[in-house]
């Protein structure tokens, strides 16, 4: 196993705890950190934190405009931000998570006016530092692939920490190299599921548990 130098950049395998303590504290304090997800690697911080947001879209090099996913601990945790009436989204939802599927949904008006969006896209992921680390901190946290200026995202741990560990606040990172794709996200803002971008999961496979 490679052993990194850097302070910014901890072993989930062998530093659980510490990494988690960690995150919850950047996360309180305005900072971002790179993480890996049940797709590839993310780039998160909290996305009330308008400063957060700028930075995060910087390194990215995208318009702030364009809304990064969020990720929630728990089905029971989405009505605080979401409005959804329609039951059979409900039972479609509960169906589909936790996993990789990233979707669109209004969010409610109090949260709507606090980040002056109308929706968002949301996910629960299936990763255990994920939800371990969603559930200590109790708000929703970015998910955004980790690439500079719309290149291909990365996740190969060597190259991550090349490139980005002057960029962030710390980087927590599993030695087992992956190679997984993106989230397939879908809009569900109208009655009938839109396929918007076609990840891990494909939508004709998630259209089953619509109908």
């Amino acid at each position: 196993m490679k052993i990194y130098n850097s302070g910014k950049v901890f072993d989930i395998d062998t530093q659980l705890e510490v990494c988690l303590t960690l995150a919850v504290m950047l996360y309180h304090s305005g900072k971002i950190f790179i993480y890996p997800a049940d797709t590839i690697y993310g780039i998160g911080g909290n996305p009330f934190d308008k400063n957060v947001v700028q930075r995060i879209s910087d390194i990215k090099g995208r318009d702030e405009g364009k809304q990064f996913i969020w990720l929630l601990p728990d089905f029971e945790k989405l009505f605080n931000y979401v409005d959804i009436e329609n039951e059979k989204h409900i039972s479609f939802l509960q169906k589909i998570w936790p996993g990789p599927v990233s979707v669109i949904l209004k969010l409610n008006k109090r949260i709507g006016e606090n980040i002056n969006k109308e929706t968002v896209a949301i996910r629960i992921p299936d990763n255990e530092f994920c939800k371990k680390l969603l559930a200590e901190i109790r708000q929703p946290l970015i998910s955004t692939s980790v690439n500079l200026g719309g290149k291909s995202p990365m996740d190969n741990n060597d190259i991550i920490i090349e490139k980005f560990s002057s960029l962030v606040d710390a980087i927590f990172y599993k030695a087992e190299q992956t190679h997984k794709t993106f989230s397939t996200i879908i809009d569900l803002t109208t009655d009938q599921p839109k396929l918007i971008r076609e990840g891990t999961i494909k939508f004709v496979e998630l259209l089953k548990y619509f109908n």
